[in-house]
């Protein structure tokens, strides 16, 4: 096919972390066949095409044509490079475009880099080593974590930036923590399957000790409420909850979700007593 299809495939199967045998799967041939599409080696017919937008949540004609969305690069500031422009007391990372077409580049202050890890190691801590918790449902946790405290208090807790995507919101940050973490031996990444699903699991190094400072014990308690309802909750019923969310539910593929839309939540996914107000 044009366009270099199969170096797009492997971008985007990269992008949204699948591993080829997944993709094998959904397209129902061998993974040697898949390897073979992003080799180069083989074609991929209008119906193969068809399951791969599908899966990356793109129509058809975007993945074909190759406006499969821009690419985001995640920027934490140091200390020693913070302006004043960047260090705003609002806990929203500030996303800005790059001089080159089709990128986005999102500067993340050190307050929301530490309180995002912060939440994130709290999270593995508690209920890390549960059979269920992969990373699907720790970028879910996340975001409802983020979201429903917002909703709550109008007041952002890690203030994440979070992407829609085929299966739900997914935190930019993420990657780039966890890639950082695991080159300090903080923690570690394995592969395994949680029924007949593909997981990838995340577990602290024993030695690591979480500090708890960058929280309140308001967004602390708030966490353990989170926890005790949706850490039970398969992937499935995570994401699944996650698309009914009125902020997932207006925003495109590939677009940032945006937090105010957590007034305008149905009875279901409403977290906040209106009736107090």
């Amino acid at each position: 096919m044009v366009n270099k299809l199969n170096e797009k495939i492997k971008k985007l199967r990269l992008r949204n972390d699948f591993s080829q045998d997944y993709l094998a799967k959904k397209l129902k041939i061998s993974r040697p066949t898949y390897m073979q599409i992003e080799k180069g080696e083989r074609d991929v017919t209008v119906t193969e095409a068809g399951v791969l937008a599908d899966v990356f949540g793109v129509t058809l004609f975007k993945f074909l044509s190759g406006a499969i969305g821009e690419e985001r690069e995640v920027f934490f500031e140091k200390e020693h490079n913070r302006k004043p422009s960047f260090a705003s007391s609002n806990a929203k990372a500030l996303a800005d475009k790059k001089a080159t077409a089709g990128e986005v580049r999102i500067s993340v202050p050190i307050k929301n880099q530490k309180k995002f890890k912060t939440v994130l190691t709290y999270i593995l801590k508690k209920v890390g080593g549960k059979p269920n918790i992969g990373m699907t449902v720790i970028y879910k946790l996340l975001y409802f974590i983020d979201f429903d405290y917002y909703e709550k208090y109008e007041e952002q807790l890690m203030g994440a930036v979070y992407i829609k995507n085929h299966f739900g919101p997914t935190p930019v940050m993420f990657a780039k923590i966890i890639e950082e973490m695991k080159a300090k031996n903080e923690i570690e990444e394995v592969r395994s399957k949680f029924y007949d699903k593909e997981q990838k699991k995340f577990f602290l190094n024993p030695e690591y000790q979480i500090d708890l400072t960058p929280l309140s014990a308001q967004e602390i308690k708030h966490i353990d409420w989170e926890l005790r309802r949706l850490a039970d909750k398969t992937a499935k019923e995570l994401s699944d909850l996650s698309h009914e969310d009125m902020p997932w539910r207006v925003a495109k593929i590939g677009e940032e979700v945006e937090y105010n839309g957590v007034f305008y939540r149905n009875e279901k996914l409403s977290v906040r007593d209106y009736d107090e107000l």
